[in-house]
């Protein structure tokens, strides 16, 4: 059937969550009761990446990207767009005075500064719909490494490519699938790796529930390059719009033969079964997680062997993330020189980021290797809200660092990324401000390594638990000389002692905000001040005598009645009294109490 419209709607998890299908239902209903439903047809798509702007709606062939779109916009954008041919202008997302809404993107460099590839389809494509991914030629790679290509041949093309793995380790993928391939074994495996756990991140998510395909195909690319014939794909329980959309494609690919027995006719059979994660952060690491499907606890294994040449039931296995495999098509149809050429001399290709934080465009982002963090500050990211001072951006999760303002120009790569202190990571990316606190920022991510810790090994278990505690003794006004340094010598010992990655890179939040950070630790220990005035222990609030007109309304207002003094007189706060909750401030009329 032919339409004259297409209307694609972001069904992702953050658009979904803000009604994205209530707006699908009150499109259907406006159509029909203008008639016009047989000409005009709903596609729902993945993320289109822009978050903050979403619901996101894109309507074809206009290409009117309209933005925060809600329930009761659609009958206008039904009748007047739809209908009248007139483009709802308030709704539109770039720039609303060019006559060519289709170029009114060009100007917004959220977009026009990205290159996708690993979110090729994400936002184009009906995940739910299979002959909408061939038709973006899909299963061609799988169709071309079946028939025209040996193993081995795939294998040298991919590592020729120099992809590295986008989970975090960033160890090349060729190399990696060759050693699976050089194992002599009766049975070999293929795992993806979406349980994705990072705070701050959801690229893979934003993937499977965009284009569950490639990742299907990409997986039955790696079986035939090593010789495995089942696969398994490790996916957060807590993403349920992703399992969902799998199961579906994993469906759709069985009817159409793409997996199972004869694949396209030669004598390679794969299948895909799906693990839901057991809700622990160490099941991402791949010792981990393969002993979660095996079905036992979650714990990590000593290496080496490497899964390579034992891993899942003892077999040769390779586990890659859901972004890694997201770049095996395009590679393999696009050539090897071709993805090559993007990036830097040592990380080759693009890098999917999930940028959130102190930063206007919140959303998923597709970088080439090499852009600087500048550049993904304030030429895609929009800059800092209310125009604040940059400060430092997280990256790498609670396995990263922090990377300051004076390191704003450098490369974004694998490499400068770990000579900073910090790591690729899976993607996550959170920006800071002048109002954060580095202390408290350690802090935050340390706990969150002590809950999900394991418990295996005691570098882990007692190691970040006692970091954790001295954390919270300097954050709480009760740090003493030396603390400092008890926190430098524990992590260095806790980095050498660990299992396995996830402990050993634990205390990089810590030794990375020391490293550029360390006034603030000290003026926490030695001054008992919190510069950024975010820890409530070490806030103290003042009245400004110039300021304060007698109004006495914050001394009715404090429930603990530390705030004294005359009518029409400046007041006082007793700062033995003061619980640093903050209703004074609120309450005055005058800007007259600060906190420092």
């Amino acid at each position: 059937m032919v339409y004259r419209s297409h209307i694609l709607v972001c069904n992702g998890t953050g658009c979904t969550a803000s009604k994205a299908p209530e707006l699908m239902a009150r499109l259907e209903k406006a159509l029909a009761e203008k008639g016009i439903e047989k000409e005009v047809k709903i596609v729902k798509t993945g993320c289109f990446g822009l978050c903050e702007k979403g619901p996101i709606m894109v309507v074809y062939p206009e290409g009117a990207t309209y933005c925060h779109v809600m329930p009761d916009d659609i009958d206008e954008i039904v009748n007047e767009h739809l209908v009248k041919g007139r483009i709802v202008k308030r709704l539109l997302l770039g720039d609303k005075d060019v006559e060519d809404v289709a170029k009114s993107l060009d100007n917004v460099g959220f977009f026009n500064r990205q290159v996708r590839i690993a979110l090729r389809n994400c936002g184009v494509i009906n995940p739910e719909v299979i002959d909408e991914y061939i038709a973006k030629d899909g299963y061609a790679a799988l169709a071309k490494a079946l028939t025209e290509m040996t193993p081995q041949q795939v294998i040298d093309e991919i590592k020729k490519s120099g992809l590295r793995g986008r989970g975090g380790g960033g160890f090349p993928t060729g190399m990696k699938w060759q050693f699976a391939a050089n194992q002599v074994s009766d049975q070999k495996y293929v795992c993806c790796n979406a349980d994705e756990g990072d705070p701050g991140a959801f690229m893979d998510r934003s993937i499977l529930e965009g284009d569950p395909h490639t990742v299907i195909e990409a997986m039955a690319i790696a079986g035939y390059a090593i010789g495995a014939n089942q696969g398994y794909i490790y996916v957060r329980a807590e993403y349920p719009i992703a399992v969902q959309r799998l199961n579906i494609a994993i469906k759709q690919a069985r009817e159409y033969g793409l997996l199972g027995k004869n694949i396209f006719g030669t004598d390679f059979s794969f299948d895909l079964d799906i693990r839901l994660g057991a809700g622990a952060f160490v099941c991402g690491e791949e010792t981990a997680l393969m002993t979660s499907i095996e079905g036992h606890r979650g714990e990590p294994r000593t290496r080496p062997p490497f899964p390579a040449v034992k891993g899942l039931w003892e077999k040769p296995t390779i586990l890659n993330n859901v972004e890694t495999y997201a770049n095996i098509p395009v590679i393999l149809l696009k050539g090897a020189d071709w993805f090559n050429s993007i990036g830097t001399e040592k990380s080759k290709g693009t890098k999917v980021f999930a940028v959130g934080g102190k930063i206007n465009n919140t959303g998923l982002v597709e970088i080439p290797m090499g852009m600087t963090l500048r550049e993904v500050i304030y030429d895609i990211g929009g800059g800092i809200p209310k125009g604040k001072k940059f400060k430092a951006a997280q990256t790498g999760g609670p396995s990263g660092g922090c990377i300051p303002a004076s390191h704003i120009d450098v490369p974004i790569d694998y490499d400068n990324l770990i000579e900073l202190g910090s790591m690729m990571g899976s993607g996550g990316m959170i920006i800071m401000d002048e109002d954060n606190c580095m202390v408290d920022i350690a802090k935050f991510f340390l706990e969150f390594t002590v809950d999900e810790s394991c418990g295996k090994c005691p570098p882990c278990r007692i190691g970040t638990k006692r970091m954790y505690e001295i954390l919270d003794r300097i954050t709480s006004g009760k740090g003493e000389e030396g603390d400092i340094e008890k926190l430098e010598l524990l992590a260095e010992n806790i980095k050498q002692s660990a299992l396995c990655g996830l402990g050993q890179t634990a205390p990089n939040p810590v030794l990375s905000t020391l490293r550029y950070f360390r006034d603030e630790y000290e003026a926490h220990v030695k001054e008992h001040r919190c510069p950024a005035g975010v820890c409530r222990s070490l806030l103290k609030y003042f009245i400004i005598p110039d300021k304060c007109k007698g109004c006495s309304l914050c001394s009715k207002k404090c429930p603990v009645g530390a705030i004294s003094g005359e009518i029409k007189k400046p007041y006082v706060i007793d700062q033995s009294k003061c619980i640093k909750c903050g209703v004074c401030m609120d309450t005055c009329k005058f800007a007259a109490i600060e906190k420092k």
